[in-house]
């Protein structure tokens, strides 16, 4: 039996939680989600937090913590932790602002597309205790 591989899913916009919940679901991960950039810190500090990646909209709810903050902060917790950013508008601004072994899935995208980049991180090898 494969171990639960848990997921932690950082998106403001509730259609786009339930679509990209239901397919990495599908996909066989355990989902966890945050609304908000802190939310998404306190679940990443939390005592039981074991995400072996982090899937984050860049922009989220204005005046707080952005997916850059959220994936620095995961990557200061767990060095080698996959990120998959979305975003719509915040794309040439990856390369400055992104954490290293990163991937960028502009909106709008199917979601197959970001089981495939949550997929392909985790096969490099980028995952805490691989």
């Amino acid at each position: 039996m494969q171990p639960s591989i848990r997921i932690l899913l950082v998106e403001d916009d509730p259609l786009v939680i339930l679509t990209v919940e239901d397919a990495l679901k599908d996909g066989g991960f355990v989902v966890f989600t945050a609304a908000d950039g802190a939310s998404a810190v306190r679940l990443l500090e939390a005592s039981d937090a074991d995400y072996r990646a982090v899937v984050t909209d860049v922009n989220l709810s204005p005046g707080g913590l952005t997916g850059w903050d959220v994936a620095r902060r995961a990557r200061e917790l767990s060095s080698d932790v996959p990120v998959v950013y979305t975003t719509g508008e915040a794309a040439d601004d990856w390369t400055a602002m992104g954490v290293p072994n990163s991937v960028l899935v502009p909106k709008p995208f199917a979601p197959a597309q970001i089981i495939t980049a949550v997929s392909q991180l985790l096969n490099q090898g980028n995952t805490p205790g691989a």
